[in-house]
């Protein structure tokens, strides 16, 4: 199995102006004659973050990371309670990601998305199949009103007590209506003690069925307050709406790109997307590659990382032409 590559920094970086008030940052490392490919960050609202470039041979990749409107290094940021998000939709972030690449100059990338970012990876690859060149989806969802109605409700059938904790987050008396809708209230409350405690409350849930190891591993940035305010408004806000799609419509829309390489990478253990979603996919789209990884849940790394780093090889190698691998 491979191993991540060493840390490298970006040759280059800027914010591009996408429009309505927003710039989004955006960076490019390794190899500048590189194959192009865009890295996608979960969330919504995670932001991209260094570890993100390891998958990648960098003498063999043009990496391009991007922060999507409203978190990590774009402006204006979520973290800041007053941020309109009218204009942060599942569509504005797909013209944002068409006009970096044209920004950029590329004619066609591929898409490495994680998380929510497999699921904006196949909204937008379905919108403009004609600018990738393959995907590779980790921890695959579709982000469809039951993937909500799974994360936010039928889970906490195996937490009980943390979903309790989740839903005694709203107060008796106002609970109307699904669990996001509900938190997306309290974040938008005008008093800022009844906000930050629906930020951290959110936060506590999501760690909840995503930290599964034997000893717990918070997440270091839900101890920043605005990064948590960001991330829960912008998760709330996203998955209200079902990322702005009807029920199966991502998965229907395999049909627009069935001809382009694909590696689908899954953990058996994933309790947060589970693995029939990407089992889905994989049997509408003929030229995609399942790796369903025994050992491992909603993760980035281990067992997960090396199977990145694998399809990225092999990608490379037959978009080169040649026969063998090299690091």
């Amino acid at each position: 199995m491979g191993q991540l590559y060493p840390p490298i920094e970006p040759y280059d970086s800027g914010m591009l102006d996408v429009g309505d008030g927003n710039h989004i940052y955006w960076e490019n490392c390794g190899n500048p004659d590189g194959i192009p490919a865009l890295t996608i960050h979960g969330g919504p609202g995670s932001g991209s973050v260094p570890g993100m470039r390891r998958p990648f041979n960098p003498k063999r990749y043009r990496i391009v990371a991007f922060d999507q409107r409203g978190c990590g290094r774009s402006t204006p940021h979520a973290g800041d309670p007053t941020v309109d998000l009218s204009t942060n939709t599942a569509d504005h972030l797909i013209a944002d990601m068409e006009r970096l690449r044209n920004h950029l100059d590329i004619h066609r990338w591929m898409l490495v998305g994680w998380s929510w970012g497999t699921t904006l990876a196949l909204a937008y690859a379905q919108a403009h199949p004609t600018s990738i060149t393959g995907l590779v989806l980790t921890a695959v969802t579709t982000t469809s009103p039951s993937d909500v109605a799974w994360i936010t409700h039928d889970v906490g059938r195996l937490f009980p007590a943390e979903w309790t904790r989740f839903r005694d987050g709203v107060p008796d008396g106002e609970r109307h209506g699904s669990l996001v809708d509900q938190y997306a209230r309290l974040l938008a409350s005008p008093d800022p003690g009844i906000r930050e405690k629906a930020a951290r409350d959110w936060c506590d849930w999501e760690e909840s069925h995503i930290n599964l190891g034997p000893e717990p591993k918070p997440n270091p940035r839900y101890a920043d307050p605005r990064f948590r305010m960001c991330f829960a408004r912008l998760v709330t806000h996203y998955w209200r709406h079902a990322a702005w799609r009807a029920e199966g419509e991502l998965l229907d829309g395999v049909s627009r790109i069935k001809h382009l390489p694909a590696v689908l990478i899954h953990g058996r253990l994933d309790l947060s997307s589970p693995p029939d979603v990407a089992w889905k996919l994989s049997q509408e789209w003929p030229s995609a590659q399942l790796h369903i990884v025994a050992d491992a849940g909603h993760s980035a790394g281990g067992t997960i990382s090396d199977h990145v780093i694998d399809a990225l090889d092999h990608l490379a190698t037959v978009a080169s032409g040649d026969e063998g691998d090299s690091q």
